[in-house]
């Protein structure tokens, strides 16, 4: 499991002046509860670099005047103006104690659609699991060799050993769709005349014959 550590400093000022005075330090205040007692700590932003400005699911090690507490990122807050990063909440991991996050989904292998000329077309990029922290992971593997052309892969598909899902079970997650060269082909397979379409229905020999063999009237 992919681990970052941060390093920062219990907060012992609050209020918008002390805020503003650790921002101009280039630091960024933050809070880790969900344990024993809720901590309030401040470190520079380019620690918390790699967990927020990634996709990827990861745990945070936060050093705090000697005490390290195992965390996982459960909110952010940027400035409307300057995009700038201003306040990391963290959830403490206690080990008999559920947690609620975000864990990306990882599409292992190819689509048998696919390989016919069809387009995978993921709709979902992560579930929203509880589990206990002893179980998490990095990611969430999804074998999507057997999807065929427009099938669909739902929530309710996804095997996610020792978590339990929140999502909607059956909020589509990926699809293989009919590319635009393989609507034109169905279109013109659909429209081409067969060969009986194509022929004008011929006379059956009988009524052939009666129309040559019959007599001109006679004239008078």
């Amino acid at each position: 499991m992919n681990t970052i550590t941060i390093e920062g400093q219990l907060r012992t000022e609050f209020g918008k002046a002390a805020t503003r005075q650790l921002r101009s330090e280039e630091k960024v205040p933050g809070v880790i509860y969900g344990g024993a007692k809720e901590i309030n700590f401040s470190a520079p932003a380019t620690a918390f670099k790699n967990i927020v400005y990634t996709p990827d699911f990861m745990l945070a090690e936060v050093n705090i005047d000697g005490s390290t507490y195992r965390c996982v990122l459960k909110d952010i807050q940027f400035d409307k103006v300057s995009d700038q990063l201003i306040h990391a909440d963290f959830l403490e991991l206690v080990e008999d104690k559920k947690v609620t996050v975000t864990v990306p989904l990882k599409f292992k292998g190819v689509p048998a659609g696919v390989k016919s000329g069809g387009k995978l077309v993921t709709k979902l990029k992560s579930l929203k699991v509880k589990t206990l922290p002893k179980y998490l992971r990095e990611n969430i593997e999804i074998d999507i060799n057997h999807l065929e052309l427009n099938d669909n892969l739902r929530v309710q598909d996804v095997k996610a050993e020792n978590m339990e899902v929140l999502n909607s079970p059956r909020i589509p997650i990926a699809s293989v769709t009919l590319t635009r060269q393989l609507k034109q082909e169905e279109a013109t397979i659909v429209k081409a005349p067969t060969a009986t379409e194509a022929a004008p229905a011929a006379a059956s020999p009988g009524k052939a014959a009666s129309a040559k063999a019959a007599p001109e009237p006679s004239k008078k």
